[in-house]
């Protein structure tokens, strides 16, 4: 196996001291939920109720919009009122199908699974992608088109990423102790589908609660281990993890597939139980609450539809009653800066982070002084100054050049520049026009 690490990464405050110790709480939302029909990557879902129409807990409400898409299910009775136009985290706008809560709370019937062995690998992908089941550490990508590999007999390796390297976020390490068997149990269903293919349960190693509860689990499993991995940022990042638990490098011309991996992150893992085994589609999701702004910060177990500023209030609210100057969908490296609490909880949103006082607005970026320590930290290995030079004055040639697509936009350049340049996001920017040309 691997190193247990990778080149370049930080030691940012982490944060999680906040949170660490908090139970997962149970909370119910209020008397109105929003379902985004766009809460992953590939075509919106779509509709299938309209107004009017009483609809379940656990019932399908949007049907999947093509191969690479998922469908939406209501996380709570009531009647549909209509379908709008809702902010999303990212400050657009998308359709929402828009559920008066009863409190009632009246779901369906889940169809469980006694004996996953009785299940052929097509079924199992199945319920997968019936139960919506995307990417829960913010990409959103559908799960069922991971696990559908244009060549399955070469994938040799499963990673549950319970790294949670981001500050702050403490959500999958409160799985870690809190649903052991279920993470445990959603990577022997994953196993299934792939002959040959052995697990790997990787945790960084400022996590040994973590570690030894899971390690005591799979003794014995011959197919099934923890990996303990070196503290550091980004390490949970797909490529960074591939190459610290296995040793081979993905690039951005491959897929995860292509070195013989599969990663999914421990919350996925986790629904991918419940869906296999226990029949219930992905509606929920547990959110970290957190920050020095937050009365109480927590895990909080959240219905898909319910509005930030209800999760928010289910923490205490903001300390003195004041809005904090910054609020984060996610985590302060890669998460995303948001200016309304009026969104919809979705199946991506891993943290609301809550900070008293915006430190990035007191940036005032200056000349880079050529020091590299943009170059030192880079994990992409590539020289992150030169790149956002070449992204300012267009010069799209040198930026691919120079592997300027390398770049997975972990914010650590940004993070160590003296002169507080605005080396990630003017690269990113340049990376994702680039991709969209291509795509015309």
């Amino acid at each position: 196996m691997g190193s247990g690490t990778f080149r370049g990464g930080i030691h940012p405050y982490d944060g999680k001291e906040l949170s660490r110790d908090r139970a997962i709480q149970d909370i119910r939302p209020g008397k109105e939920l929003a379902y985004l029909v766009s809460q992953h990557i590939g075509a919106p879902a779509k509709p299938i109720v309209k107004k009017g129409d009483r609809v379940l807990a656990g019932q399908m409400i949007a049907e999947a919009g093509g191969f690479v898409s998922a469908p939406v299910y209501a996380s709570v009775s009531g009647v549909v009122k209509g379908i709008e136009k809702r902010l999303t985290a990212t400050g657009g706008y998308c359709d929402a199908i828009i559920v008066e809560n009863d409190e009632v709370y009246e779901s369906v019937a889940f169809e469980e699974t006694k004996d996953i062995t009785q299940l052929s690998k097509d079924e199992i992908c199945g319920k997968i992608q019936k139960a919506g089941i995307v990417g829960m550490g913010g990409a959103g990508f559908p799960t069922h088109v991971k696990l559908s590999p244009k060549e399955p007999e070469k994938i040799k390796y499963i990673l549950v990423n319970g790294a949670e390297c981001e500050p702050y976020l403490t959500s999958d390490y409160r799985i870690m102790l809190e649903q052991p068997k279920k993470l445990v149990g959603g990577l022997k269903v994953m196993l299934q589908l792939f002959d040959g293919a052995k697990g790997y349960i990787c945790i960084e190693d400022n996590k040994p609660e973590g570690i030894a509860k899971l390690q005591e689990l799979v003794e014995g499993e011959a197919n099934i281990e923890v990996q303990p991995l070196k503290t550091k940022y980004p390490q949970g990042a797909e490529r960074q993890l591939i190459y610290a638990t296995t040793g081979r490098y993905v690039n951005s011309k491959m897929l995860p597939a292509d070195a013989g991996c599969i990663v999914h992150n421990a919350d996925t893992i986790v629904s991918i139980y419940e869906a296999v085994i226990e029949g219930k589609p992905l509606y929920t999701r547990i959110v970290t609450v957190t920050g020095d702004a937050i009365v109480n910060p927590c895990n909080l177990l959240v219905r898909n539809g319910t509005s930030c500023r209800e999760i928010i209030e289910a923490a205490g609210g903001f300390k003195d009653g004041k809005l904090p100057e910054k609020i984060i969908a996610g985590g302060p490296m890669m998460g995303k800066a948001m200016f309304s609490l009026d969104v919809p909880a979705v199946k991506g949103l891993s943290a609301l982070l809550c900070m008293t006082h915006d430190e990035v607005q007191d940036w005032e970026p200056s000349a880079c002084i050529r020091c590299g320590r943009c170059v030192d930290v880079c994990p992409g290995r590539i020289i992150p100054s030169d790149l956002a030079k070449y992204a300012e004055h267009g010069n799209i040639d040198a930026f691919l050049k120079h592997d300027g697509m390398e770049c997975c936009e972990c914010g650590c350049c940004s993070y160590v520049c003296p002169a507080k340049r605005h080396l990630t996001q003017t690269i990113a920017g340049t990376r994702k026009s680039i991709l969209a040309s291509k795509k015309k």
